[in-house]
């Protein structure tokens, strides 16, 4: 039968060299995704015996696509008839499928449902495949298992390239819980596009440039502390503009007012005094802003902001819009009148010149493209602003750039309720402090696990971090809810100290059994542990089969853009293993037993640390 073109083989591959041969198909990736070619072994028998066409290139592969994991009770890989679009009745092509299969190393059995097939891996190559390919990714080739390369573009030879704009906060204003979202759901899908393949560039656009710092300066100059600036600026930056607002609302208002323009001014103008002020505000927060990400596990490439767009960037841009009629004047004011794509109007230019958001970004996604040539800019922005998203879009599809259609807005709804204990609505800083002092005081009730633990305070720091976290990517992003501190705080439940909790047991496991029971060397491992001993055992096999599908759930992320799909995976995984404690004793057994037992809980704690490292989480191995 032909392999649609294709001359390699899974023999080519050391993990399957031993195995009868399957061909690698366009888009599958066995050596990263064992599943691949369990599927293909479902895709190659059902084409023989339906008598699907599979001469034409790309004809196996579109079988192969309709081979499913997790989608039917009763088997591991599913397969469902009607998609075939064959005359005749599903049901019966699915009884026949069912009757001619023929078991092999690869698939056990095959059993219809209806207008679907059920298949069953066998258990035994599902077993060592599977554990060893973990092991040889995680610690041997260390190349990430559950990662693709689905984003490699192999027409231009090179990983496809996405500028991720996200967190993006105001300096002197509060970062409240709309940039909290943004940063973690932003900082995933960096780490996500980065698993399947892509070079990713991360902008923190900051919200750098504007009146209030004419605001600032003539605060500053009243009220500031060149200590307090350097030693917490973010939080003296706010305290400040909070005190010259104060004032600017009793009898001081018109010359305060007029001095914060007169100074904003000479920023525009580029008065050097005036922009270095401006400058050491800036420089400040981004200092503590890169610590306070750092503890969020978090790193951006490039700090941009309002006030890297250019005068010159943005009047071009106007000039293409006036030039194409997309913008009219009306009164001196310039505007896009987006009616008849139902996004109403919006300003682009006041009539005293001022530029507006838009004006702003359109600016900045032109300069972008000409330094990066991305092939997908993502913004992650509240759904507040799906208005402002759809217009700077259009305008941009309007000026016929051809790259406007790789504009992704990424939304997500709003956090209620988001303050300390004690109700007080307060900056990131505080709220990472609380849950880290929270946590703390937990472990400190424990005294002899206490001791065990090298730093304290920075496993503290990670648990509650990781209930924040876990507590915002649970749901859908579009999703709005409540922040609940008694969520964030829990070891009980699906939560975040959950997680960790699971991983710490995980890792416990090798601990305890030492010395009678301990692993070989991971180049070792395949060559001297006996696999066949746990393959039939329920509880091992529904472990290696949802170890299986890791890979299909970073994929199936990747297509939402959901940080929940990989939340959903972990607390499979972590119930699983839950389960399996009392079944899967590793202690009192056979050394190969017990060694084979305990490559399969290795196997889950490398799986979840990595799904946990997606989620930007730290693992832990004590608490």
């Amino acid at each position: 039968m032909s392999t649609s073109g294709t001359s390699k083989t899974t023999s080519d591959l050391p993990l399957f060299a031993s195995l009868s041969p399957l061909p690698i198909l366009d888009g599958s990736e066995p050596g990263r995704i064992a599943l691949d070619a369990f599927r293909t072994a479902v895709a190659v028998q059902v084409a023989g015996i339906l008598g699907l066409p599979t001469s034409s290139p790309g004809e196996l592969e579109k079988i192969w696509a309709g081979v499913e994991s997790g989608k039917k009770e009763g088997g591991d890989l599913t397969v469902a008839v009607p998609r075939f679009r064959l005359k005749g009745d599903p049901k019966a092509f699915a009884l026949k499928v069912q009757e001619e299969f023929v078991p092999n190393e690869w698939i056990e059995s095959a059993k219809a449902n209806g207008s679907f097939i059920n298949f069953q891996i066998r258990s035994k190559t599902l077993a060592k495949v599977v554990l060893s390919q973990i092991n040889d990714l995680t610690h041997i080739s260390k190349s990430s298992y559950g990662s693709n390369t689905s984003g490699y573009d192999s027409t231009l030879g090179r990983k496809k390239k996405l500028i991720l704009e996200f967190s993006s906060p105001n300096i002197a204003k509060k970062f409240h819980a709309g940039h909290l979202r943004s940063t973690i759901i932003g900082a995933f899908l960096g780490n996500l596009h980065e698993a399947n393949g892509w070079d990713v560039t991360r902008i923190n656009y900051l919200g750098d440039w504007g009146r209030q710092f004419g605001v600032l300066a003539v605060g500053f100059e009243r009220y500031g502390s060149e200590n307090e600036l350097t030693e917490q600026p973010i939080q003296h930056l706010l305290d400040v503009y909070t005190r010259i607002n104060r004032d600017m609302e009793g009898g001081e208002k018109e010359a305060l007012e007029q001095k914060a323009r007169d100074f904003f001014k000479l920023m525009e103008d580029g008065d050097s005094t005036a922009v270095a002020l401006w400058k050491r505000f800036r420089d400040y927060s981004i200092k503590q802003y890169e610590a306070d990400y750092a503890r969020l596990n978090i790193k951006f490439d490039v700090y941009s902001g309002e006030s890297q767009v250019s005068i010159e960037s943005m009047d071009s841009a106007l000039e293409i819009l006036k030039q194409k009629g997309i913008a009219i004047e009306d009164n001196g004011t310039l505007i896009c009148d987006l009616d008849k794509y139902k996004l109403g109007r919006t300003v682009i230019r006041k009539n005293d010149g001022t530029n507006l958001y838009i004006t702003r970004d359109i600016g900045a996604a032109i300069q972008r493209y000409e330094q990066y040539k991305f092939d997908k800019m993502i913004y992650v922005v509240a759904s507040q602003q799906d208005l402002h998203l759809a217009q700077f879009f259009k305008v941009l599809e309007l000026m016929e750039f051809e790259w406007a259609k790789r504009l992704v807005h990424i939304n997500f709804g709003m956090v209620a309720g988001m303050s300390t204990r004690k109700g007080t609505s307060v900056h990131l800083e505080d709220m990472m402090n609380e849950a880290r002092n929270t946590m703390h005081e937990q472990m400190l009730k424990n005294e002899d696990k206490y001791k065990e633990i090298p730093d304290p305070m920075g496993t503290a720091d990670e648990v509650g971090l990781s209930g924040i976290k876990i507590q915002d990517m649970a749901g859908k992003r579009i999703n709005g809810y409540e922040f609940k501190w008694d969520r964030v705080l829990s070891f009980e439940g699906d939560t975040g100290p959950y997680l960790q909790y699971a991983h710490v047991r995980l890792c416990s496991v090798e601990r305890k059994a030492g010395p009678a029971h301990v692993l070989p060397q991971p180049d070792q491992l395949a060559t001297t542990i006996n696999t066949d001993l746990i393959c039939e055992d329920p509880k091992a096999r529904d472990l290696l089969m949802l170890l299986a599908c890791y890979p299909d759930a970073v994929k199936l992320a990747f297509l939402k853009l959901e940080p929940s799909s990989i939340v959903t995976y972990c607390w499979k995984l972590t119930h699983a293993v839950s389960s399996a404690w009392e079944t899967l004793i590793v202690r009192g057994q056979t050394p190969e037993m017990a060694l084979a037992r305990l490559w399969v809980f290795r196997a889950c704690k490398d799986v979840l640390a990595s799904a946990m490292k997606l989620l930007t989480l730290n693992p832990l191995e004590r608490m």
